[in-house]
């Protein structure tokens, strides 16, 4: 009996290989980058990628938005979304866009939930037993047992006609109903209005403009596929802390646990943009850095404290000098009136100075960048030339402030007090109110800076 070999051929195993798309980001002054990335990329890696490519710090507040110009509609693109899908949402004839900026306000209800759940405007599904602190209503968002029903009124723009009615909401986990008859809740008096599972949620950036809006403060459900306005549910609140309830509310409600894992591993992408393909940033300790003077044929440590500390001053007023002499615009400063000049001038370079920007537009590009307690700018007065002001938000409003010029013994200074505290230049006024509250509502933490790509 013989046996006989049999070849066996098994079938090739073929890699799979992922679409590479090129994908346009801009930035606010318009200029914008070109991408090739693979088909399954998130938006954090697209904001990863950004950050790597400009060399900018990356504090978790880097962001990429859906910008839908032709209905005036903004969202922010969650971290772990595909961006790939998002743009496959977009007609052909639409010129949306995709915008990388800063967004303080991203993950600022992990950190504060207290500023983000007014006591009005939350209730509770089952008894609870005592007082329900703002953590704890967030835990109840995450959790898939129970959950916090946000209510209160909107303004509603009614389907296929201009008008606007207001009607009283209540959020739920299976979606967004209102009431038919006045602030009822019961079953037989509520309706369906919206669910968030195919839709997104989306801020109006021009509601009063383009919708008839009753405020400023609109927000909208978009279905996914949608094709024209006319599939937009529009809704408008009286405030912005009472918008910025709803639509935090409603992203905790669709993304639940997710967006918590995007606030706690900001890194753990689809793609090839993990942290571990991340050279880290090299981190130095201040206590291994010492004094070192350089005047000399050969340079030597300053070991004495005090004379480390004249040097260190004197550099600093050497770096603001010449920092005036390449910013001014009037040529190079004679003896008598560098002093004056570099008060003028030195603030120029700073990513914080707007110059002569409008109060709105100072306004819109804090809303843009998050309205969270500490964000500012500073800019020119359009009222008074010779002064300048300081915009910052807290508590969901935003705050005006003028920095007043005061000569004394010939000499200008800046002040937001009267004069009562006083600075040789701008820069030396942030710095004092980034570490003292002063005057201001709150210490200045985050400043709102334009960049490019």
């Amino acid at each position: 009996m013989s046996l006989s070999a049999r070849r066996v051929t098994l079938p090739a195993i073929t890699p799979i290989v992922l679409q590479k798309r090129v994908i346009k980001v801009y930035s606010e002054d318009e200029t914008s980058r070109a991408l090739e990335v693979p088909s399954d990329i998130t938006a954090r890696d697209v904001c990863q990628l950004l950050i790597l490519k400009n060399h900018y710090i990356d504090d978790h507040s880097w962001t990429l938005f859906e910008h839908l110009p032709h209905i005036g509609l903004e969202r922010t693109i969650e971290d772990h979304e595909l961006v790939i899908e998002v743009l496959s949402n977009w007609g052909m004839e639409e010129e949306n866009k995709l915008y990388f900026r800063k967004n303080y306000a991203k993950y600022e209800f992990f950190k504060n939930p207290m500023y983000f759940f007014p006591e009005h405007m939350v209730s509770f599904a089952t008894e609870t037993n005592g007082e329900i602190s703002p953590t704890q209503i967030l835990q109840m968002f995450l959790s898939s047992s129970t959950y916090p029903e946000i209510h209160g009124f909107l303004h509603a723009k009614e389907q296929g006609k201009k008008s606007w009615k207001k009607i009283y909401f209540l959020l739920r986990r299976s979606g967004l109903y209102f009431s038919t008859k006045g602030t009822s809740k019961e079953p037989r008096h509520l309706q369906f209005f919206s669910e968030f599972g195919n839709s997104d949620i989306y801020m109006s950036l021009a509601g009063k403009k383009k919708h008839g809006a009753p405020t400023n403060y609109g927000f909208c459900f978009k279905p996914n596929k949608a094709g024209g306005p006319r599939d937009l549910k529009m809704l408008c609140a009286e405030e912005e802390q009472s918008r910025t309830c709803w639509v935090t509310a409603i992203r905790l409600l669709k993304y639940g646990m997710q967006l918590y894992q995007n606030y706690m591993h900001p890194y753990q992408g689809r793609s090839g943009c993990s942290s571990q393909s991340i050279s880290p940033m090299r981190s130095i300790s201040e206590n291994s850095l010492v004094a070192m003077d350089f005047s000399g044929q050969k340079s030597r440590v300053i070991e004495n404290p005090t004379e480390a500390l004249s040097v260190a001053v004197e550099e600093g007023l050497a770096w603001r000098k010449k920092g005036c002499l390449r910013l001014g615009t009037h040529g190079s400063p004679t003896a008598s009136s560098q002093s004056s000049t570099t008060n003028i001038a030195i603030h120029r370079s700073q990513p914080w100075f707007h110059h002569k920007i409008s109060r709105d537009e100072a306004q819109r590009l804090i809303i843009q960048q998050g309205l969270v307690d500490g964000v500012f700018l500073v800019r020119d007065s359009q009222s008074n030339p010779k002064t300048f002001v300081l915009s910052m938000s807290h508590g969901q409003k935003i705050k005006h402030f003028q920095i007043i010029p005061v000569e004394d013994d010939g000499e200008m200074f800046h002040t937001l007090d009267d004069g009562h505290t006083r600075f040789t230049d701008l820069i030396q006024l942030v710095e004092f109110y980034q570490l003292n509250k002063g005057v201001l509502p709150c210490k200045l933490k985050h400043y709102c800076a334009r960049i490019a790509l």
